[in-house]
């Protein structure tokens, strides 16, 4: 047997005791050590996640070790691995044009089928990804990580050039992360001081906006020189701050939508016809996302355990997740320890 932790319904969590997970073929079991608790966990406790039902077992942001590798060629039991949450068909037009990551029938860990909130899970073995001697705390950071560095590679990102990112939560750091690797001069925006703050002392943004207390059309037009900002992506999955993202384009820009949520968005058709943007959504990530974020870490280029500001162990997190949702208590990513 083992424990696991259920999402019964919006705002209820329950532990229970299934039978331990068990590999089938093409898969590989996997010991969890570390979870990384993300928006998605925590949108789905509100009962504002899109794509989801309950009861579900929460939990994509995940490291462990191999208890059975069951023929994953190239892996071995008892080794460190993380895995990529998003299992794929590998038969429709997404799949064999080379985006697994957006697959019509896809199956999100934690999201569309139980995810990692347990003891032991069984993964598919093509999902696999080598620990390349990071710890269980980084490579359990590598799934966020790699959804920013996947929206900066849609943007196209290019050196020199100015990319505002619109929220500082888990995935905007990530994201802001990339975009300075990238070459990118970042431009961070936020309503919470403390978030922009970190982004400043720690991540070394150059550019910080409260959209708060600052003129923000001002401001982005005095940093870029009055041209703004050539990329826009936004990290927030909010409704109202999508759409204000739309005016921050320079003429000719790029704006990402990394952040999901489930209302209408609304544009100015003239305004964005007039600068001939362009407009991508960004889902999920690639192996060769997943790649570049650990190739990265090993070079020091980022340091994702800066981002860890709560540890709870497995048997604590009923009680302490709710509190993650209030601001107030500075939750920047959450860390569960088994």
């Amino acid at each position: 047997m083992m424990k696991v932790l259920v999402c019964e319904e919006p705002g209820k969590l329950a532990y229970e005791e299934k039978e331990a997970a068990v590999a089938q073929p093409r898969e590989s079991l996997i010991r969890i050590k570390r979870i990384g608790i993300c928006g998605t966990d925590l949108h789905a406790y509100e009962g504002t996640q899109p794509f989801f039902s309950y009861p579900r077992i929460l939990g994509h942001e995940l490291s462990g070790y191999l208890v059975e590798p069951n023929g994953a060629e190239g892996f071995t039991k008892n080794e460190a691995v993380t895995f990529i949450p998003y299992f794929n068909c590998g038969t429709c037009i997404a799949c064999r044009s080379g985006k697994p990551n957006c697959c019509a029938s896809i199956k999100v860990c934690g999201v569309h089928v139980d995810g990692g909130m347990v003891e032991y899970l069984a993964v598919p073995s093509y999902a696999l990804v080598h620990g390349e001697g990071l710890s269980y705390d980084e490579l359990a950071l590598v799934e966020p990580l790699a959804i920013g560095a996947h929206g900066v590679r849609r943007a196209g990102v290019e050196a020199g050039e100015y990319v505002l990112v619109i929220g500082a939560g888990p995935i905007g750091l990530g994201t802001m992360e990339f975009a300075r690797i990238a070459g990118g001069k970042v431009i961070a925006m936020d309503m919470n001081q403390g978030r922009l703050d970190f982004c400043r002392d720690k991540l070394k943004v150059d550019h910080i906006i409260n959209v708060t207390t600052d003129d923000v059309m001002q401001k982005l037009s005095d940093i870029t020189g009055g041209d703004m900002p050539t990329v826009v992506i936004d990290a927030t999955g909010s409704l109202r701050a999508i759409n204000n993202g739309f005016q921050y384009m320079a003429h000719g820009a790029r704006y990402v939508l990394v952040g999901l949520q489930k209302a209408e968005i609304s544009i100015s058709h003239p305004e964005f016809h007039k600068r001939e943007a362009t407009l991508m959504s960004s889902r999920n990530a690639t192996r060769a996302d997943f790649e570049h974020v650990i190739a990265s870490m090993k070079k020091g280029l980022v340091d994702p355990t800066n981002y860890i500001t709560h540890r709870v162990k497995f048997d604590e997190v009923k009680d302490q997740f709710e509190s993650w949702l209030d601001p107030a208590n500075g939750v920047i990513k959450a860390m569960v320890e088994l």
